[in-house]
């Protein structure tokens, strides 16, 4: 007896993977992607699943993307949840990492897989990478399926929320710096810290996720209190601080008067650290203990993205200051690793 195939079904954003060449570069294209795929006989290979393709119209560069656009690809997710055994987003690259890491805190009991993708060329292009990276990810969606939001880029698949943009112009474009791949398609299908299951008949949740204030700050050396000051008059409702180090900042002075007048202000302050690998570790030196001492939340190993995709989540969802401070702390969708 033949195996039935799996259904995926593919929401097509927009970014590059679809675009077309014009006089004046590469441009979307409604029902361009579409057409290239039906030239490309191994999407149709029987060891491929079936899968359906929702343009979305308009056709959206990432960078224009924001918290709406997360809540229409989720609810999209939602609608055909019960029709097929996974889902394929196709996204532009500049804001994948946000959108993956979004979607991971808006959906509550996930039983099936969600696999953010796109490409650096277009699909229709020489040498594109896209074709790799749909095929792909269609391919482990089908027989490999890990039931949670994850992002495939260039042989291999990274938690959602764990994955961030590495290198603008490479193929090998993002990276997941605090976390292993959950898995790697090389000659063989390998699985590292991925767990494949059947699917799994759960009703899925979708939280309604808005546009909130959220200041990010970077410090740098000699940085003026008054920046602090003037994003806290905005106002805002939480600060992202990208400190020094395992997160450090300066441990006396202006900038830490200006944080407590934050925090003072019920305004939550998260630290994160400006490396592109590590966690925050506050107690390390004097420098994080003088944030830690004014009630500054450690962002521990999180991404920026995932940092702010779930500030973007907690405060969508509840306005309990206090509690959103703890649950920040915590490991809700293993978006970051808990401290021992």
């Amino acid at each position: 007896m033949v195996a039935k195939r799996k259904r995926i079904y593919i929401a097509y954003t927009g970014g590059t993977i679809g675009m077309m060449k014009s006089a004046h570069g590469y441009i979307p294209a409604p029902g361009f992607l579409e057409k290239s795929l039906q030239g490309m006989p191994e999407f149709y290979r029987p060891e491929m699943p079936e899968f359906t393709l929702c343009e979305y119209s308009p056709l959206m560069d990432s960078s224009d993307m924001t918290p709406a656009d997360w809540q229409r690809i989720a609810d999209d997710i939602q609608r055909n949840y019960d029709d097929y055994d996974g889902f394929v987003i196709l996204h532009g690259t500049d804001t994948m990492a946000y959108t993956a890491s979004a979607l991971s805190f808006m959906f509550k009991n996930l039983g099936k897989p969600v696999i953010v993708t796109g490409s650096q060329i277009p699909l229709a292009a020489l040498r594109s990478d896209g074709q790799t990276n749909l095929l792909n990810a269609l391919y482990v969606a089908a027989h490999y399926p890990i039931h949670e939001v994850s992002l495939f880029f260039n042989n291999r698949l990274f938690r959602g929320n764990r994955s961030t943009k590495a290198d603008a112009d490479g193929f090998d474009a993002f990276a997941a710096p605090n976390f292993p791949a959950l898995l790697e398609a090389g000659i063989d299908i390998e699985i590292l810290a991925g767990v494949v299951e059947p699917v799994k008949p759960e009703v899925l949740e979708v939280a309604e996720v808005t546009a909130q204030e959220i200041g990010v700050v970077t410090l740098y050396p000699g940085m003026s209190a008054s920046i602090i000051d003037n994003l806290v008059k905005h106002p805002v409702k939480a600060l992202i601080l990208q400190s020094y180090g395992v997160g450090n900042a300066p441990q006396g002075g202006s900038l830490i008067d200006a944080l407590q007048r934050a925090i003072d202000a019920n305004i939550i302050v998260l630290n994160c650290t400006q490396c592109f690998k590590g966690t925050v570790n506050m107690a390390g030196y004097a420098t994080g203990n003088a944030l830690a001492d004014i009630g500054v939340i450690s962002g521990q190993d999180m991404t920026i993205e995932a940092a702010l995709t779930k500030l973007h989540y907690l405060l969508s969802v509840g306005d309990d200051t206090q509690e959103i401070k703890k649950q920040l702390a915590q490991n809700l969708r293993g978006e970051l690793t808990p401290s021992d």
